[in-house]
């Protein structure tokens, strides 16, 4: 059949081109080792080396994101490479995910070399919980840190549950930078760095701490308020002005660029991308199984499913199943429409499929299933859910539309789904035999009684008659007059 072999080749060219794709890419790995105090700029320098100590320097300036997460992993991967002796973040952003602030706060907690980072102005909800893990903290002033409630895609809170684990996470990332002792006189005390009951306020409006905050509010930081109270370890106006106090200043510093290749795939795992790439691949598909042979709609179908999940399999937010899940819906479509008559279970689930398996593969599973201890978060696939059908709604009437233009349907949208057009008595379409107009003038016999409608035998075929005059016995001879309203009419003949 020739749509079971258009989709085996689909399938077939697919995951091929996505194998060879993850082969051609190189996916840069992350071996976080625990942060060793005795190396980098915290240890004593080697008098017999004349290299210059290294600055590594990360950016981040937009929305939390899994490309954020994912440039910070290569970023510390060449950091380690280089040797850097710092490794300096330098951060203005509202916030974004917390799975993936919380994936980065991970691997500062795990570096090997001492991470500062320099608020350029904000860093809210999710690019707070990012600095508290940073070994330094410095501020520009006017700069502010705090507020990281978690919230839904519409700004409003969510359930306490989620909360919940935030406030743990915020406490525990507090507790990670221990503790200052302070002797005074023979007395010696253990004080937290960073107090974890203000990083606990910073995320919980109930949380109360005297002369500090409300217990109406949540709790954000001014420069000199974060000064104050150990949550920034100095203010400037500028990075450079930061790393000469620092005593760095005179360090090699190494920006993180993304590759060409890294800025390529945040374009094409972008939502808005994504979508028209689902349109054409529906687009594509419908088109095909309006013609025969493999021809351009079947090409563009194959290119924009491996635009779209090729990119994503290399991210690691497609696997395998679910691109096979993809595959095995479109079967399951194609069954349906070419196999069994109707539409009904196989369709259904080959909908369902189809549009779970663009879904799924549009994000990563830790998106969903976060860490252990944090409640399920299914605003992602929700997101990718909506994205996907309403690309794949659009898709369906655009190729309806466009279908009509090229074939010359020139009726409303759905006015293929039911007849438009009359059929004319001119062209041949009749609701009775033709042939009864060919017993004009010719005789019979009456084979019932004509009261006066009966039946007639004429050259040995029966007909339906009528008489044209009063009552016509079984038996007699008669003459077809005319035909009328599917009927002939017939009288005695007159040798009757």
């Amino acid at each position: 059949m020739k749509f079971l072999k258009h989709i085996v080749f689909f399938g077939f060219s697919l995951l091929l081109s996505i194998g060879y794709a993850q082969d051609s890419v190189p996916v840069s790995k992350t071996t976080l080792a625990p942060k060793d105090s005795t190396s980098a700029s915290s240890r004593p320098e080697d008098s017999t080396s004349n290299a210059t100590p290294l600055l590594y320097k990360l950016e981040i300036f937009d929305k939390i994101s899994m490309t954020a997460w994912q440039n910070t992993k290569q970023a510390f991967s060449e950091a380690d490479s280089l040797d850097a002796d710092v490794f300096l973040i330098h951060m203005n952003t509202y916030g974004g995910l917390v799975v993936a602030a919380d994936s980065i706060r991970s691997a500062i907690l795990n570096a090997r070399m001492p991470v500062w980072v320099y608020i350029d102005n904000n860093a809210a909800s999710a690019g707070a919980l990012i600095s508290i893990a940073c070994d330094k903290i410095f501020m520009k002033s006017g700069g502010s840190i705090g507020a990281a409630t978690v919230v839904s895609q519409d700004g409003k809170a969510m359930p306490d549950k989620y909360q919940s684990y935030m406030r743990a996470t915020m406490r525990a990332t507090a507790e990670a930078q221990g503790k200052d002792t302070i002797i005074q006189g023979t007395d010696t005390s253990y004080v937290w760095k960073r107090d974890p009951k203000i990083a606990e306020a910073m995320v919980d409006p109930d949380v109360y701490i005297p002369g500090l905050i409300d217990s109406t509010k949540v709790l954000t930081f001014t420069a000199s308020e974060a000064k104050e109270h150990g949550y920034c370890d100095g203010i400037f106006n500028s990075l450079n002005a930061m790393l000469t106090d620092q005593g760095v200043s005179d360090y090699e510093t190494k920006t993180f660029e993304p590759t060409t290749m890294d800025k390529i795939l945040g374009f094409l795992t972008s939502p808005g991308f994504q979508g028209v790439l689902v349109m054409l691949i529906i687009g594509g598909l419908y088109f095909e199984l309006q013609s025969p042979g493999i021809g351009f709609p079947f090409i563009v179908a194959v290119g924009a499913a491996l635009l779209y999940f090729a990119p994503s399999y290399i991210e690691g937010l497609a696997n395998h199943w679910e691109i096979l899940l993809f595959i095995v819906g479109v079967i399951l479509i194609g069954v349906e429409i070419f196999v069994i008559p109707g539409f009904g279970v196989a369709g259904v689930l080959g909908i369902a499929a189809l549009i779970t398996g663009l879904a799924l593969s549009m994000i990563g599973q830790y998106e969903i299933q976060p860490p252990e201890g944090a409640p399920v978060n299914l605003a992602p696939l929700v997101k990718a859910l909506a994205v996907v059908i309403a690309a794949s709604v659009l898709s369906f009437f655009l190729s309806i539309w466009i279908s009509g233009r090229i074939f010359g349907h020139k009726t409303r949208m759905f006015g293929s789904l039911a007849l438009d057009t009359t059929q004319q008595v001119d062209d041949g379409y009749l609701s009775f035999d033709n042939t009864y107009r060919d017993v004009i003038g010719e005789t019979g016999i009456a084979v019932s009684d004509l009261r006066p409608s009966g039946k007639v035998e004429i050259n040995e075929k029966s007909y339906d008659a009528r008489a044209l005059n009063g009552y016509i016995e079984q038996g007699s001879k008669v003459l077809v007059k005319r035909f009328e309203t599917g009927q002939i009419y017939v009288d005695l003949t007159e040798t009757e």
